[in-house]
């Protein structure tokens, strides 16, 4: 199994270096670094809560978004044109060396 890189740019401009097996998704290797993503639904794409923002190169590699995506991604605060859910992404070596920004905020609609 292969292993992939992805870097996750934070609010302040910190970057964490994560890496892990492909067939994993952005949320977990970003939860396994460390990284502040709340990913409130533990993955099953009923919130926007592990939304990140992926750097163009790697946006146009992905699959299209679900249309159930689109609909979880209206909800994310700061959403740009090539926001994803990390839930979402699956961990290929096509996304290796992917660069992702992960917004200031997220809001959790979960508990309303």
């Amino acid at each position: 199994m292969s292993t992939v890189t992805v870097t996750f740019v934070l609010h302040d401009g910190e970057e964490i270096e994560a890496s892990g097996a492909a067939g994993s998704t952005v949320l977990e290797l970003a939860q396994s670094a460390g990284v502040e993503i709340e990913g409130a639904c533990e993955g099953n794409m009923a919130c926007s809560t592990c939304h990140v923002v992926v750097d163009e190169t790697s946006f146009s590699s992905l699959p299209e978004p679900t249309e159930d995506e689109e609909e979880m991604l209206d909800l994310a605060t700061g959403l740009k044109r090539t926001s994803r859910l990390g839930c979402q992404i699956e961990v290929s070596p096509a996304v290796d060396g992917m660069r992702l920004e992960v917004p200031r905020e997220s809001r959790n609609m979960m508990g309303l």
